[in-house]
């Protein structure tokens, strides 16, 4: 098992497998977590590194430690979907699209928001991040830049140019779900990447000082992207069904 981490942090790479173990199920309250020193010798870890790694998965809610009474995992309701790593955790291990559509309705809370905020406050300095991140679309819109990389780009770019703190600590969390969003919503609207023209009318509102114009125009994107998992999730419904 030390091999399987070699070349990065140990408590990371204990992190990283026992969380999307506990996620998909190989442990929770029907199965119990291991003890302590059965998970140091199966990843032939000390355990100041095991305990370490225990308590960070309890930071984001997934188990529950208590000193000489062992380890317990958490139910679902308890972790922190607002957590990148358990976000990614689960999209990458089971994914959902129920979960994912209520991601997007938590980014229509947040991002037509932002861009109004990023319209009225944005710098100099943020505005010409964000054009980058426009032209940058464009380019892989041409195929000389990622499409998915920049897309994620031009949101975060908003989010810092909202001038907004609490948004910005919102970035990673964005650019984790994104990377899941984007390549669903593409394929059930049948294209192989995002409308940079769409995203254009989002990044000229702001650009111009246009806050209700910014707005609509970011609300527009995300209801689409909305509108698109829920549509696949009737369709996966029924495919189930049938």
């Amino acid at each position: 098992m030390i091999a399987k981490f070699r070349g990065q942090n140990l408590t990371f790479g204990i992190v990283q497998d026992l969380g999307a173990a506990i996620v998909t199920g190989t442990y929770s309250a029907e199965k119990p977590f291991p003890i302590e020193a059965e998970l140091c010798k199966h990843y032939g870890a000390s355990r100041s590194v095991l305990r370490e790694a225990v308590k960070m998965l309890t930071a984001k809610g997934l188990l529950r430690a208590r000193p000489r009474q062992g380890t317990w995992v958490e139910p679902e309701e308890s972790w922190s979907l607002l957590d990148p790593d358990v976000l990614r955790w689960i999209l990458e291990r089971k994914f959902s699209l129920p979960l994912l559509a209520e991601f997007t309705e938590m980014r229509l809370a947040v991002e037509p928001l932002a861009a109004q905020l990023a319209a009225a406050r944005a710098t100099p300095n943020e505005k010409a991040a964000i054009k980058v991140a426009i032209d940058r679309m464009y380019a892989a819109e041409r195929g000389d830049d990622d499409p998915l990389t920049t897309d994620i780009n031009f949101h975060v770019a908003i989010l810092k140019a909202s001038g907004n703190r609490f948004y910005l600590q919102l970035r990673e969390l964005i650019d984790t779900a994104l990377r899941f969003s984007i390549r669903r919503t593409n394929q059930y609207k049948g294209v192989r990447l995002a409308s940079v023209a769409d995203h254009k009318v989002v990044a000229d509102a702001i650009l111009a000082g246009d806050p209700a114009g910014a707005e609509a125009a970011m609300r527009y994107l995300i209801q689409e992207a909305l509108d698109l998992l829920s549509r696949g999730e009737e369709v996966e419904a029924k495919v189930a069904a049938s």
